[in-house]
């Protein structure tokens, strides 16, 4: 075969290639920004508590009339982060790799890396300090993979996607406090705030 029909047979390969590569490297720049949740697409979260509850053989104890919201919010201070993740209405990503920082509700931030580092501890300095939330993160494909391990010794597993074109995010969680006997499954959905100037 001659080499312009081997480029003209490789030529579309290589342009989709590019382009998946160029859409790879804009995802970190998508996700930066201020997100406001959107409650009609999202899951309740004291609904997706309470079933966790029921499925791990308790009983939601919100009862038929007692729907207040944020009703599970709250709880010993090892329990916040799953709080801020789960019902804070606003949050913030910044991003200059490898680090990310997460701000959530009344200045409760967290930070975290997608290089892969790991975290270091050791029982002294568990005992000593209290323990201390963890997160650490990777990219696969067009999503954010967070993973945390927060001071009561559950996890959360997060999923961050992009969707509209970069205007909404869609977070789906799986968390699991060390306490449950089964996770909680909850879906959040955040619009881009744009700037107001």
């Amino acid at each position: 075969m001659s080499n312009k029909v081997l480029l003209l047979l490789f030529f579309p390969s290589l342009v989709l290639m590019s382009s998946v590569g160029l859409f790879a490297q804009n995802i970190p720049e998508g996700i930066i920004g201020a997100w406001l949740i959107n409650e009609e697409l999202s899951d309740n979260t004291d609904d997706m508590v309470g079933e966790a509850i029921e499925a791990g053989g308790g009983r939601d104890s919100r009862g038929f009339f007692n729907r207040k919201e944020d009703f599970y919010r709250g709880g010993p201070p090892e329990h916040e982060l799953y709080d801020r993740i789960s019902y804070d209405d606003v949050l913030r990503i910044e991003y200059e790799e490898p680090e990310f920082l997460f701000s959530y509700q009344d200045d409760y931030s967290r930070v975290f890396h997608t290089d892969g580092r790991r975290r270091r501890i050791t029982a002294n300095d568990f005992y000593s300090e209290g323990g201390q939330d963890w997160s650490s993160a990777n990219w696969e494909d067009d999503a954010l993979i967070v993973e945390a391990r927060p001071r009561d010794g559950g996890f959360t597993i997060e999923i961050y996607t992009l969707e509209e074109n970069g205007n909404r995010l869609r977070v789906e969680m799986l968390i699991q406090p060390d306490t449950f006997n089964a996770p909680i499954n909850l879906v959040r959905v955040f619009d881009r705030i744009r700037n107001q100037d």
